[in-house]
């Protein structure tokens, strides 16, 4: 799983549900029409800041996660490692500056939140600028 995939599975609360067991078929009614299938429901979107804000409270702070790429990280539980950074950099195209070097992990934070945001993600403005 790409390191993006975690933070937004984390993120959603992501927790792979159990196969539902098929219900038992019914005959239907020779008259009767077939009654047609709905669409799936999207998922509602997610307020990432609202989400990310409660984790932060809940472990009585998380460090700057709105900033900083690695703290975001440490508040999801996920590596913060330099060569986590540099996978992540690497799946988001992000090519501003050494690696692990304050350019580019400013570079990576920001486009996080924008990935976030792609993805269905509601992300103020004032993290993605």
């Amino acid at each position: 799983m790409s390191i993006f995939s975690s933070i937004w599975d984390r993120i959603r609360g992501h927790r792979k549900p159990a196969a539902p067991a098929a219900p038992a078929p019914q005959a239907a009614p020779a008259a009767a029409p077939a009654a047609p299938v709905a669409p799936a429901a999207a998922p509602p979107p997610v307020d990432v800041e609202a989400v990310l804000a409660a984790m932060a409270e809940a472990k009585g702070g998380g460090g700057n996660w709105r900033t900083s790429i690695v703290d975001l990280l440490k508040l999801l539980d996920l590596d913060s490692s330099l060569t986590a950074r540099k996978e992540l950099a690497g799946e988001l195209g992000v090519h501003a500056g050494e690696h692990g070097s304050a350019e580019q992990n400013i570079a990576l934070s920001k486009a996080v939140w924008a990935r976030l945001e792609a993805n269905g993600g509601i992300v103020p403005a004032s993290l993605r600028d």
